[in-house]
């Protein structure tokens, strides 16, 4: 089983809201996940209500092996600045 860090959409049309997940590389983008890892907000008014991330639990599974998408890598890069 390959684990990919992905996002999940969730929200309205035209009101996109994304969970960042922990979810098996088979899986549907909006099927079931293994964990939660934190969430995005694009349509948020101010930069620290757009994201939250739970780095530990993203460390823990990039250590177990999992792999992390590009827009999510790039989440985290804004993240950790």
């Amino acid at each position: 089983m390959a684990v990919t860090i992905r996002l999940s959409r969730q929200g309205a049309k035209k009101q996109p809201q994304y969970l960042i997940v922990a979810v098996d590389s088979a899986k549907k983008r909006d099927g079931a996940y293994l964990e939660k890892l934190g969430h995005y907000y694009p349509r948020a008014k101010t930069a620290k209500e757009k994201i939250a991330v739970n780095s530990d639990l993203v460390k823990k599974w990039q250590s177990r092996g999992a792999q992390v998408s590009q827009t999510v890598g790039q989440l985290l890069k804004t993240v950790a600045q």
